[in-house]
């Protein structure tokens, strides 16, 4: 059944209204209300600029089930139609070259919509799976990636191959070189290659004319386990494809050197061209002007660095001249797309605790802020306007529009988490700062417990971000979110300390070999100055809590800040710098945090090493564990836990298997917010009545 509201935002109030009906009095949020919100999907704007098409992802607490569906919006009106309604998932969805179809995978199989009818067609039937696609700006080519066997030359041979492993009785695995695993995944001899498929002057698919662009690479386009379709685009004429790969052999598990490739599809004999070959660090993110006269990608500087400086490296497409246009601004872009007028490039960063957008004059490399505030990202051109995701600590995401020229302010066009959170009490959130390590300034968040008195004193939870390049900032976030212990009656407080990222490069690069110094040193002093900052934070009754680099944090803290906190929750910690080292899987990161490795630099590994200092332990603490994490594997959380037990400090111990560095399935995620909010009023709130 289709869903078409012609009055969206009326529509929306009406559903409001009868939502509050069934709340009379606000409740708490929770992890409940958390996954009941709608997680609505990057927009995708039509040729003319007059529609977007989205994706809204809903989750059924009481079915355990969750559903990912097309809508269709008029930008103008701001009137809404639900395009699929469906119990499979829609996703890399977009727009066919007249504007009538929306082209989208579903059961990773390419299928067409068309706008104004109800049924969806399959333009094709592999006998692999298509993981990611992009249509051409010709509308005669689609790019797609599938995982292959690398000894095949054709999709049937992969699956046969493919098929034949499913089939062993034995299930050895064996390895000649690393990877092993990544991330949360055994190395199954696959690699996601990059396909051409041409298509028919009707749209249809010929099947027979495929080809593998990166026949016979041994390199993952996209990347694993993170990359998509944002790392491969077609020139403007769609005579080319550009991508980023990193195609360097054995030498993966400790190298950042993605490189991007040109692919000319009309040529008789192609040819793939390595455009970057002479930067040894990270290039990505191709995309070409409108007017295919520039290509633009991001490029890093330094080489098996992961957190550098992303710069946009500017290519004149006739020419061939290159040139850095963001050099002197001390900021990483994240995500990029040209204006209509290739004049522009608008862009997004990480920035003093925000996730912005800025416009980049293609001439000069000024950039221009457009919104400074909460997260925005999925940034798409819709004629003279950007449309985006916009969402913040007390907001989920939502569609929003703002003028190219900033003199509109930004404009929210849905509104469907609105019924929803109006029936919940959140708390209030701002950023505050104080002098940190060496007198510099540093940045934090305080969340204000939901039912906020300014006469009574509350208890904090002190969250620790991971990274340890990484930030607490201003966004609605699905695993950490400290609206949730606000709402339990804690004062959330988040301290980006030296090594966060958004706060310029140096401040960045600060910490290698240096995580158990500055980092702790911002942390106690960030700590100490909320509480006297905010005169209703009890600072002798604070819990401390931290996943990744944050529970690594957790368990330095445990020996030197043994007296600061009453408990402590460590999430996937590192816990011996020496096993990590040897048991982890990218090993650029650990190389470059330690400059070097373990067996050249031990000492580096040693200085802030967790496990020589156990003895000095006294803290409660509640460790939790991933079974398929492989970036921090279990023996960290299970030494950790070992240690605790042993010299018979109260302790807990939470183990996932079916889960990797992140809690991501929403039964898993109840019971972890469940347990850890218990153990936080168990030591923080003991006269509480459960």
């Amino acid at each position: 059944m289709k869903m078409s509201l012609s009055k969206s935002k009326v529509c929306l109030s009406l559903i409001s209204i009868l939502c509050l009906n069934a709340y009379a009095e606000k409740h708490p949020f929770s992890v409940h209300t958390m996954l009941a919100t709608k997680k609505v999907g990057a927009p995708q704007i039509s040729h003319d600029g007059k529609q977007a098409v989205f994706s809204m992802k809903s989750f059924n607490e009481k079915e355990s089930t969750s559903t990912n569906d097309l809508w269709l919006m008029d930008l103008g009106t701001g009137d809404l139609k639900q395009l699929t309604n469906t119990p499979r998932s829609e996703n890399e969805y977009q727009w066919s070259l007249d504007d009538k179809n929306i082209i989208f995978l579903r059961d990773n199989t390419i299928w067409q919509q068309p706008l104004h009818g109800n049924k969806a067609t399959k333009l094709t039937s592999l006998p692999v799976n298509i993981e990611t696609m992009k249509l051409s700006p010709d509308g005669q080519h689609i790019a797609f990636s599938s995982r292959v066997d690398m000894n095949c030359h054709n999709l049937d041979c992969s699956a046969e191959k493919i098929k034949q492993k499913l089939a062993e009785k034995s299930n050895g695995k064996f390895y000649t070189q690393l990877f092993v695993r990544h991330w949360d995944t055994w190395n199954d001899g696959l690699r996601s290659h990059l396909f051409l498929l041409p298509l028919e002057a009707n749209q249809e698919a010929d099947l027979k004319k495929i080809i593998d662009i990166t026949d016979g690479w041994d390199a993952d386009i996209p990347s694993l386990p993170f990359g998509g379709s944002e790392e491969y685009n077609f020139s403007a004429d769609g005579k080319s494809i550009y991508f980023s790969a990193k195609n360097v052999g054995k030498t993966e598990p400790w190298s950042t050197n993605f490189d991007i490739f040109q692919y000319p599809i009309q040529q008789d004999t192609p040819k793939i061209t390595n455009l970057t070959i002479e930067n040894k660090a990270w290039d990505s993110l191709p995309v070409v002007s409108p007017d295919n006269h520039w290509m633009a990608y991001t490029a890093m500087s330094v080489p098996a660095y992961e957190a550098d400086k992303f710069e946009i490296q500017l290519v004149n497409l006739g020419s061939g001249e290159k040139k850095s246009l963001t050099h002197d601004w001390d900021r990483s872009i994240d995500s990029m797309t040209f204006t209509n007028d290739s004049k522009d490039l608008i862009v997004t960063t990480q920035d003093n605790g925000n996730h912005s957008i800025y416009k980049v004059d293609i001439a000069t490399g000024k950039p221009t802020a457009l919104i400074t505030q909460g997260k925005n990202s999925a940034i798409q051109i819709a004629n003279k306007q950007v449309v985006y995701l916009h969402n913040d600590m007390k907001n989920p995401s939502e569609v929003f529009k703002l003028s190219i020229n900033g003199k509109i302010p930004p404009q929210q066009l849905t509104y469907f988490n609105k019924p929803l959170m109006s029936t919940v009490q959140l708390g209030d959130y701002e950023q505050f700062s104080f002098k940190g390590w060496n007198d510099e300034t540093v940045h934090g968040y305080i969340v204000k417990p939901a039912d906020f008195n300014a006469k009574n004193k509350y208890p904090m939870a002190f969250l620790i971000h991971g990274g340890p390049q990484g930030s607490f900032y201003n966004q609605f976030h699905y695993r950490w979110n400290p609206e949730i212990y606000a709402a339990a009656g804690y004062v959330a407080v988040m301290i980006d300390f030296h090594g966060s990222t958004g706060y310029g490069q140096q401040f960045t690069d600060s910490i290698q070999t240096d995580w158990g110094g500055k980092p702790l040193e911002d942390l106690k002093k960030g700590f100490a100055a909320a509480v006297k900052q905010y005169s209703f934070i009890d600072g002798e009754n604070a819990c401390a809590l931290g996943a990744s680099y944050g529970g690594y944090m957790i368990n330095w803290i445990a020996s030197h800040w043994s007296d600061g906190f009453k408990c402590l929750v460590n999430h996937d910690g590192v816990f011996d710098n020496r096993m990590m080292y040897f048991a982890t899987e990218e090993l650029w990161f650990t190389e470059r945090e330690n400059k070097g490795t373990y067996f050249d630099y031990a000492a580096n590994y040693e200085k802030h090493n967790p496990v020589n200092y156990v003895n000095q332990w006294k803290t409660p603490m509640f460790v939790i564990q991933g079974g398929q994490d492989f970036r921090i594997p279990e023996s960290q959380s299970l030494g950790a836990f070992t240690a605790l037990q042993r010299q018979n400090i109260e302790s807990q111990f939470l183990y996932f298997p079916n889960e990797n560095h992140w809690v991501l399935k929403p039964e898993n995620a109840i019971q972890w917010h469940d347990l850890v909010l218990a153990w936080l009023d168990k030591h923080l709130k003991p006269d509480t009545k459960k």
